[in-house]
């Protein structure tokens, strides 16, 4: 039994959940070489445009040329970070170790009060964030079921100081993608589209942004408008992420999302169990169970 299957609090054993993300990239050696070298995943895939990583055989990341790919403008729809759960604070405390020996620059750390955070950009500015969750018995719910979060400074150099140093070579068995987070250009339009659509619970709401899950977790899915509020859905092309996938551990969670795609007249393809569609800002997504 794996670290996180004991652990029926674990973001990905929700009743739904993120287990896969795609980026669109220019320069596909550089970047993989970042998400191997820096991030510690490893390559488990390649075809001829491009190549799949993730830790211990879980495919996490996708990363592909295919078709081409322009420069997407830093306040389009898109990513806003892609977010990787490790398993506990020894273990982020061990990459922020690799991260310092190695001169990994990083762009903030936050504690959030449900988890710990530490962000950077990968070489083409893809956001990342790279966390470990408090145990639930120390989250905050408050009277209407969302969790209390906040943006505290992290003190990085006690994690540091606490930390093992040396022999870190890559991420442990266990780490997963907790959640994904998104720019987007209207909140109401993701709340329309994330609860009412999909069916997350909203799990709290920052100014310009609001946060969705399944099983209260903090959240699975994010969406912000600070950088991209009012601004066109995403081209064909475009840098940055191409689609991502929820899974839903219940196949009628997936057939009520199903229904009301199909109600609301969403384009979307089937294959199999799973449903393709593109979302309001231009993002691919795929829904399966």
């Amino acid at each position: 039994m794996t670290e996180e299957s004991a652990n029926t609090n674990h973001a990905v054993e929700m009743p739904a959940f993120v287990d896969h993300a795609r980026l669109r990239v220019v320069d596909l050696p550089m970047v993989s070489a970042f998400y191997q070298k820096v991030m510690g995943l490893s390559v488990l895939e390649r075809s001829a445009f491009g190549e799949t990583l993730g830790v211990a055989g879980r495919r996490l990341l996708t990363l592909t040329t295919e078709g081409g790919t322009i420069r997407a403008p830093r306040n389009a729809p898109g990513l806003f970070h892609t977010a990787f759960l490790v398993p506990n604070r020894e273990e982020l405390g061990r990459w922020l170790v690799h991260a310092a020996h190695n001169d990994v620059p990083l762009t903030g750390a936050s504690d959030h009060l449900v988890s710990e955070a530490i962000y950077l950009d990968d070489p083409e500015g893809n956001g990342i964030e790279i966390y470990r969750d408090r145990d639930r018995s120390e989250w905050t719910y408050v009277p209407d079921d969302t969790v209390k979060m906040a943006t505290h400074r992290l003190d990085l150099q006690a994690l540091y100081d606490e930390a093992p140093k040396g022999g870190w070579d890559g991420q442990e068995a266990g780490t997963a993608i907790g959640h994904i987070h998104l720019q987007v250009s209207d909140i109401p339009q993701a709340d329309a589209f994330f609860r009412d659509v999909l069916g997350l619970d909203i799990m709290a709401r920052y100014p310009g942004a609001s946060f969705f899950a399944t099983g209260k977790y903090h959240h699975h899915v994010a969406a912000n408008v600070w950088n991209s509020a009012g601004r066109p859905k995403r081209e064909a092309g475009m840098s940055g992420l191409a689609d991502y996938a929820i899974r839903f551990r219940d196949p009628a969670r997936l057939a009520a999302a199903a229904d009301r795609i199909e109600a609301l007249s969403l384009p979307a393809a089937r294959s199999g169990d799973a449903i393709a569609l593109v979302d309001p800002w231009g993002i691919g997504l795929t829904l399966s169970a």
